[in-house]
């Protein structure tokens, strides 16, 4: 219902009591109702992995390939696009390296990027939904519960490969991200390290933040709206001041 000079009036549940919103007021109350989205990349963003994947890719690509940076050119992707673009039709070897990948899983230490869990719980404390946006699957996310089991309840969303059909620097798992939380990319951050993960979220169209984990600051800079080192003293409203 509107008054004459254009207020918006709100019944509550209360008898007798209504709020009276201005057009100041109406857009205030707005802005309060929008969700906020936070996505992150797993390797590199919420985990140090990175440096031990490229020990591992590094391998695969000397034997199985005679290449030398391979490791360099699967940052970032799914599996099915590592083996569709490297190892094509090259049954064999994929079933090889998938064990062996399986068994170095199983064996990675998961230690978190230093902040991140400070970061998360600031996050929470301000009512911002979060999720996991990876190209690892379920398999290798498997190996992450046995070491931190915590991880399923320190998001509200997991999305992993099987939940996308395209791979990074393709936007597809970022816009699932905010499809499922219903959030605008205006109102969505995301946080990556690899340049196929930067392109990805820039592409989105959300505000994105680059980790200077696995690359350098200088080489991740004009993909994305801000760098970090890591999350060390990184909260909800400096958040805020990133824009795209």
């Amino acid at each position: 219902m509107k008054n004459l000079l254009g207020s918006r009036i709100i019944q509550t549940f209360v008898p007798g009591i209504v709020i009276i919103l201005t057009d100041l007021g109406k857009r205030m109350f707005m802005e309060t109702m929008k969700t906020m989205a936070v996505l992150f990349d797993f390797d590199g963003v919420v985990v140090d992995t990175e440096t031990q994947y490229s020990v591992f890719w590094h391998k695969m690509g000397v034997d199985y390939l005679g290449m030398k940076e391979l490791e360099s050119r699967v940052k970032g992707q799914t599996l099915t696009y590592i083996y569709d673009t490297f190892f094509s039709g090259m049954t064999k070897e994929q079933a090889e390296i998938t064990g062996l990948l399986n068994s170095f899983e199983e064996k990675m230490t998961f230690d978190f990027i230093p902040g991140v869990l400070d970061f998360i719980s600031d996050l929470h404390r301000h009512g911002v939904k979060t999720a996991v946006v990876t190209s690892s699957n379920e398999a290798k996310m498997a190996a992450v519960y046995r070491v931190h089991p915590e991880i399923k309840t320190l998001f509200d969303r997991i999305l992993t490969a099987e939940m996308f059909a395209a791979s990074k620097p393709a936007p597809d798992c970022f816009l699932l991200g905010m499809e499922i939380f219903g959030a605008a990319p205006q109102d969505t951050y995301v946080f990556e390290d690899s340049f196929n993960g930067l392109r990805a979220g820039m592409a989105s169209g959300a505000n994105v933040i680059g980790l200077a984990t696995t690359n350098s600051r200088e080489d991740i800079a004009p993909l994305c709206h801000h760098v970090l080192d890591d999350f060390r003293g990184f909260t909800y409203d400096k958040m805020l001041q990133v824009h795209k």
